[in-house]
């Protein structure tokens, strides 16, 4: 392919270089670049590409596209963003992946990877058609799977990604949309048919540095999109709504004034379930897992249906028949008198829900495990620390991913908010004595919430990545005894 092919869309400065230059590739990461490749120097989140353009020019690129002119003698080409840059060459070199799939995007702080989980299994069973799913806990093409190291990819594993969904037949892409991929422009250059807003509370502000920049990052997601589905009863709808290019469509469970409202919720120890009114239909809907953030998961589903011209009445048939989704109120099967629950729950808000949602359906006490990773959004620590004493009978405070940061220190930022509580607690830093403990102390009738890792199977100490299934951990401890 051509140099000038690839740019034809990006927002050039300048230029110094043949436009009609065939190239090899794209690359932004000089340890996968290939002599012939164009080398795009993206301002990261942790380092700077422009620091490699030497190194670059010496691997044989045949083109620098960066914002600032390189000091040594190669080609290249000046241009306003190089991150939007990096992701419209991306689209160009993988001939607009996008276009050919019906784009899903679903962004919030909680419930993403659900709802987004939940809609491409409807969306498969109630169309027949072929779906592929991008989000935390992984990638799907169809039925294949394969790991994923961010919410949202680069922006050239995006669009690669999103060929190989075209390439196996894929009519679908459900995808979450991370606040950190709309501010450096992982997505720039889609155009979504359907974007959904599940809510907003405190989390990764060590990034954007305010709740107003985090919801202002999340809004644009519905500049690009065509529909809308947003949930009209979080404080931060307004900005969605402010946002929003295309056809709104809302949903809510207090407020009546939404197009699809839940009326008549029913609370279970192992689902949940509701009636939906919308535009004048009442329809019954239910999912296998419990908590009233699940009746709102269900909706924005049910709203995204909607929006695809789904037929309800079918949604509502087999939404009951999807699967738990990994580590999301997920209850590990045991032969023990009391309930194990894996929750990502990670952030303050999250970790409300998931031990408000288990007190109301337990017979004993609830009892919450659970840590703070390293090199992230430190105010939240005391938050959850308070929180996890406020509404649980007992808490374990132990390590999450302490990453480079010591974890006796994220958990003394912890217990500041555990002071603040009159809960009983043990610190136990090594998580898989924690859980050891927590199991070992449990009584009849007691839920045991291991909190944060989720779907996650390893844990960051440092910068090396340990395999560590909580699954693995609870079985081994069943086995021993």
């Amino acid at each position: 392919m051509k140099l000038r092919n690839v740019l034809e869309k990006v927002d050039i400065v300048s230029e110094a270089s043949d436009l009609d230059m065939e190239i090899s590739g794209v690359c932004y990461d000089t340890r996968a670049l290939i002599a012939g490749n164009i080398f795009v120097a993206i301002k990261g989140y942790e380092t700077d590409g422009h620091k490699y353009i030497d190194t670059a020019a010496q691997n044989g690129a045949a083109c620098i596209i960066c914002e600032d002119a390189p000091k040594v003698d190669v080609p290249y080409v000046l241009v306003k963003d190089s991150r939007k840059a990096l992701s419209l060459i991306s689209i160009a070199w993988f001939q607009n992946p996008a276009e050919k799939l019906r784009m899903i995007g679903v962004t919030g702080t909680n419930g993403k990877t659900t709802v987004t989980s939940l809609l491409k299994c409807v969306i498969e069973k109630c169309t027949g058609a072929k779906s592929g799913l991008i989000g935390t806990s992984g990638i799907m093409i169809g039925d294949v799977e394969i790991p994923a190291e961010h919410t949202t990819p680069e922006s050239y594993e995006l669009q690669k990604i999103l060929a190989m969904m075209v390439d196996a037949g894929c009519e679908y892409a459900v995808m979450e949309v991370s606040s950190h991929a709309l501010e450096l422009g992982r997505v720039h250059g889609i155009e979504f048919e359907v974007g959904v807003y599940t809510n907003l509370s405190q989390d990764h502000l060590d990034f954007h540095g305010t709740m107003e920049a985090y919801a202002r990052a999340k809004s644009a997601l519905f500049a690009i999109s065509q529909k809308s589905a947003i949930n009209i009863d979080d404080s931060y709808a307004d900005v969605m709504l402010e946002k929003a290019a295309g056809s709104v469509f809302t949903y809510a469970i207090d407020d009546d004034s939404a197009d699809l409202v839940g009326k008549d919720v029913k609370l279970l120890s192992d689902r949940i379930s509701f009636c939906a009114l919308m535009i004048g239909e009442l329809v019954r809907f239910g999912i296998p897992i419990p908590g009233m953030f699940s009746v709102y998961n269900a909706l924005a589903v049910v709203s995204a249906a909607f929006l695809l011209g789904l037929d309800i009445n079918r949604v509502s048939e087999e939404l009951p028949l999807c699967e738990c989704v990994k580590g999301r109120a997920e209850v590990v099967p045991t032969d023990s008198d009391f309930t194990v629950i894996i929750d990502y729950a990670h952030t303050p808000d999250a970790l409300e829900k998931i031990i408000n949602a288990v007190r109301g359906s337990a017979t004993g006490r609830v009892i919450t495990l659970f840590g703070c990773g390293g090199d992230r959004d430190s105010t939240k620590r005391p938050l959850m620390g308070e929180i996890a004493g406020k509404y649980s009978d007992f808490v374990i405070v132990t390590s999450d991913n302490p990453r480079t940061e010591k974890p006796d220190a994220i958990i003394t930022d912890i217990l500041e908010g555990m002071k603040l509580t009159k809960a009983p607690y043990e610190v136990i830093e090594n998580r898989k004595e924690a859980i050891f403990w927590s199991l070992e102390n449990a009584k009849p009738g007691d839920v045991v919430i291991l909190a944060g890792k989720g779907h996650e199977d390893y844990q960051v100490i440092g910068k090396e990545k340990f395999h560590f299934d909580e699954r693995e951990i609870v079985a081994e401890y069943f086995g021993k005894t």
